[in-house]
């Protein structure tokens, strides 16, 4: 009896690690195919509100809000960034939001990071994701406080961008994003 207890007990620690790194792996999962979504969105003539379907697409990730991150059309203020009026209200009229996905369970965004000249830098406050036709080609823009957008000044640019992600348990996981338009899970 006794050595069927220490068995399942040694069982039942090593399910509950390996669910724990399953459900991160499928958040950073989530989150590349989020990045890929605006991907195709961007580079494919998909309207946004009635006629606009010249729109880039892109997903906006903020550190105020760490298990909320957004697919959003920058067709209100064409600036390579989500820009929303009314939060609490969001409407076409008001908001570039498209999606807004919520991480659950205890699993958040950790940090936004960006790389210039071979530099990573991992204390930004917002990390905006855009493509835009015709080029699959990614226009990463951080931030912390003040608006940076590289759409508009391509010098702005990041040269790649990683969001790390973390379950309770403190284990990380990461999605990266290359300038080139290549995503992958680290």
């Amino acid at each position: 009896m006794g050595v069927i207890v220490v068995v399942s007990s040694v069982i039942l620690v090593n399910n509950s690690r390996f669910g724990g790194a399953a459900l991160l792996q499928n958040l950073a999962y989530d989150i590349a195919l989020s990045v890929r979504q605006a991907q195709v969105y961007g580079i494919s003539v998909r309207g946004f509100g009635v006629s606009n379907f010249s729109a880039g697409y892109g997903v906006h990730f903020d550190m105020s809000s760490p298990t909320t991150y957004v697919l959003f059309a920058d067709a209100l203020t064409v600036n390579g960034v989500y820009d929303c009026s009314n939060p609490i209200n969001p409407t076409p009229a008001n908001c570039e939001l498209v999606a807004s996905t919520d991480i659950g369970r205890g699993y958040q965004i950790s940090a936004l990071c960006g790389t210039k000249s071979g530099n990573e830098k991992c204390d930004y406050n917002t990390l905006d994701i855009l493509f835009k036709r015709p080029e699959p080609d990614a226009r990463i823009s951080a931030s912390n406080g003040s608006e940076v957008s590289c759409t508009i000044n391509p010098n702005q640019c990041e040269e790649s961008a990683r969001i790390i992600v973390k379950s309770p348990r403190e284990d990380e996981m990461s999605v990266a994003v290359d300038a080139v338009g290549q995503i992958r899970v680290q």
